[in-house]
């Protein structure tokens, strides 16, 4: 794949996170393209990295991938200087000094206490999550509109994995750069789970 084809290969995305009292939802669609060819139905958007962080990106699918690779190692070296695990916080700052050109990414984790958190960057910018966020995919405006009439402050994991499957349902039915396959990520003090892993498949009738 020369560089032009590596530059223009986009994940028009939905990739959300949810606060809830118990802990964080993380939820992302599949689908990633290049302007209106879709180049892949499989393309997992939310990463888990390690045992307590969960990553997901949008913008060109070729830099996410890197920059998920770039973190997890950098991450690893932290660890083995200091010989602690470094908290959320420091591991969401440490994504945002990695400088990548139109992109946006959504890191959620757990710190050793067992609490769950969840931080945005964007251009640089770093800015720890109190509600939700869908930031900056092609799917945003769908998922912003309906969180907005249905997110409720203290809502329970159960509830926000349940808010998630209707954003990507909205999003995937109605933005041309979402679709065919969903996947949502729990973090609690039980861990990291993957509670939902379904592909989209278009129904077809008979006449």
């Amino acid at each position: 794949m020369d560089a032009g084809l590596k530059t223009s290969l986009k994940t028009g995305t939905t990739i959300l996170g949810i606060v809830c009292k118990d802990g964080v939802v993380m939820a992302g669609d599949r689908r990633a393209s290049i302007g209106t060819l879709i180049f892949s139905k499989d393309n997992e958007k939310v990463r888990t990295l390690n045992d307590y962080l969960v990553f997901a990106g949008c913008g060109s699918a070729t830099e996410t991938q890197k920059v998920s690779q770039i973190l997890t190692a950098e991450l690893k070296l932290k660890e083995l200087r200091s010989k602690s695990r470094p908290t959320v916080r420091a591991a969401a700052s440490l994504l945002s000094n990695i400088q990548v050109s139109e992109s946006a990414f959504i890191l959620a984790g757990l710190d050793e206490n067992g609490e769950a958190s969840l931080y945005e960057i964007t251009g640089g910018y770093l800015g720890k999550v109190e509600d939700y966020t869908a930031s900056l995919g092609s799917g945003m405006p769908f998922v912003l509109g309906l969180f907005e009439r249905q997110y409720k402050k203290g809502m329970t994991v159960k509830e926000g994995v349940e808010l998630a499957k209707e954003a990507l349902k909205s999003s995937t039915q109605r933005d041309m750069g979402s679709g065919n396959g969903i996947d949502i990520v729990t973090l609690t003090k039980e861990g990291i789970k993957q509670v939902v892993t379904q592909e989209i498949i278009p129904e077809y009738k008979d006449q």
